[in-house]
């Protein structure tokens, strides 16, 4: 009986004690540092002398600083762009990924590969790709000059596509907009056609176009233009798209977990009973990624309210009040360089940054 006692006390403490090492951890190193930091928010502590307590100076003083507000609209602005971007795009992906095709475990492993790559080596890249001279500008006037064969091309994908699948279902079979064999068919026939009208030089490129010279880092230019107050700093939004690229992956893993867990029995009873795939996906797929779907949005808030690495990278090639975030003011009041830190500061401006996450998250 004795021994019984004994070994349903084990049970019941095993759990805390595989738990233990999380949990020193998350005392030791996450809750005594953020205590501390509570506490440096109401001194006037600059890492040399000893703390000066000040009461509500700091917050005061915070949301009079002009840094500051522009620092929270920049996070306020990246936070919600990025998310819902990287949501959607992480979704298609994971839709994609989740077919039945031959090779998907390669495309599965190369639409990964920006998650596990250092950031400081993508950000470098990026950093490349947006110079004056560099390669989306370059992308950018090659569309330009080349826009006509290029509308004209999908303009009659569209067109043969939609013959190929009007004839079908006009004699009872059931065709889809996208059928893969038509759209080869149709991309074959509208590549031909294009060259064909080259060579009647009926089209053709435009040599007339300007070379794209936009300046993506070294701006303190907005866009949209017409956004006015809600207009991004286009060096932010240059990140915008490196931070999208880089973490989509991540979670379209999450998304793909998800599909994975939903019966198949449902698409097919959605087949049977003659549901269009896009109300399979609407009625199957959304409803069944609920959870993930909060999951990811969850994630991309608490991840992109806390960005800092890309944006101490290029913050050299960019107007500071172009590319600040809270965690970039942070910084750069603990650790000013030659400055003297204000520690007090910045741990005031972390908890306001930890409240705002905790509320946009909860």
């Amino acid at each position: 009986m004795r021994a019984h006692g004994v070994s349903r006390a084990w049970e019941k403490a095993a759990p805390y004690i595989l738990l233990a090492p999380f949990i020193f951890h998350i005392t030791a190193f996450f809750g005594y540092a953020f205590v501390r930091t509570f506490y440096f928010s109401f001194t006037e502590y600059n890492l040399f002398a000893s703390p000066r307590w000040v009461g509500l100076t700091n917050y005061v003083d915070l949301f009079r600083n002009v840094q500051f507000g522009r620092a929270l609209k920049n996070s306020l602005q990246f936070a919600i762009i990025v998310t819902l971007a990287q949501t959607f795009l992480a979704l298609i992906l994971a839709v994609v990924m989740n077919s039945k095709v031959r090779g998907i475990r390669f495309f599965r492993a190369a639409y990964y590969m920006p998650s596990v790559t250092s950031s400081v080596v993508i950000t470098l890249i990026f950093m490349w790709l947006f110079q004056r001279g560099g390669v989306i500008n370059y992308l950018t006037t090659k569309f330009m000059e080349y826009r006509a064969p290029i509308g004209v091309f999908f303009l009659c994908l569209a067109a043969i596509q939609v013959l190929l699948v009007w004839r079908d279902r006009a004699g009872g079979w059931p065709a889809s907009w996208f059928e893969p064999a038509f759209l080869l068919i149709s991309s074959v026939f509208s590549f031909v056609l294009v060259l064909a009208l080259q060579a009647a030089r009926i089209i053709g490129p435009n040599p007339n176009v300007e070379v794209v010279r936009t300046v993506w880092l070294n701006t303190r230019q907005t866009v949209p233009a017409w956004a006015g107050a809600l207009a991004v700093p286009r060096p932010l939004a240059a990140i915008m798209i490196l931070n999208t690229w880089t973490t989509a992956p991540t979670m379209m893993l999450l998304f793909l977990a998800g599909l994975q867990d939903i019966p198949r029995e449902l698409y097919e009873a959605a087949a049977v009973d003659g549901a269009a795939p896009a109300a399979a996906f609407r009625h199957i797929t959304l409803p069944g990624l609920r959870n993930a779907t909060f999951l990811v949005l969850s994630m991309g808030l608490i991840s992109t309210l806390q960005m800092f690495d890309q944006v101490a990278i290029v913050g050299e090639q960019a107007p500071r009040e172009s590319v600040i975030t809270l965690a970039y003011f942070i910084y750069s009041n603990a650790f000013p360089g030659s400055a003297v830190p204000r520690i007090g500061a910045a741990s005031a401006a972390a908890i306001v940054l930890a409240v705002f996450t905790m509320v946009l998250v909860s």
